[in-house]
């Protein structure tokens, strides 16, 4: 279930976060293009980079639908708050810590700006079957 996901009695069991759909857009191009986007204004440097690799925080994202609130949202992954004990890296700090995760948040901006467009782009009649018609009008 995601992070900051919550129930709603009127559609419970109902729920459809469109994951997989979600991530067969992402691997068409929009994780890649939102990527390549955020990489060049990001703060984060190569030791940053390969932290947060050397973690998996790149594939904790999650990106899904939320039918309560009938919009994409997404969940960003945060360094884990054991870091100093995983010996993650000398270099990092508390204030390195809380740089990365507002990063990491950046990007999942990034990629979810993306994926708005990969549904607009998609929006008439697709394999996915994206549109207003099954999500509703996106919020803008």
């Amino acid at each position: 279930m995601p992070r900051e996901f919550e129930w709603q009695e009127e559609t419970l069991g109902s729920e459809d976060f469109y994951r997989e759909d979600i991530e067969d857009l992402l691997e068409e191009g929009a994780w890649k293009e939102g990527f390549n986007e955020w990489a060049e204004y990001t703060n984060l440097d190569e030791a940053d980079v390969r932290i947060v690799s050397d973690l998996g925080l790149f594939h904790a994202f999650d990106f899904y639908w939320d039918p309560t609130e009938d919009r994409l949202r997404f969940d960003a992954p945060t360094i884990p708050d054991d870091w100093r004990e995983r010996n993650v890296a000398e270099s990092l700090d508390s204030s390195t810590v809380s740089m990365i995760d507002s990063e990491l948040d950046d990007l999942g901006d990034t990629v979810h700006e993306e994926l708005e467009d990969y549904l607009e782009r998609n929006d008439e009649a697709s394999d996915y079957g994206w549109g207003e018609e099954t999500y509703g009008k996106r919020e803008e």
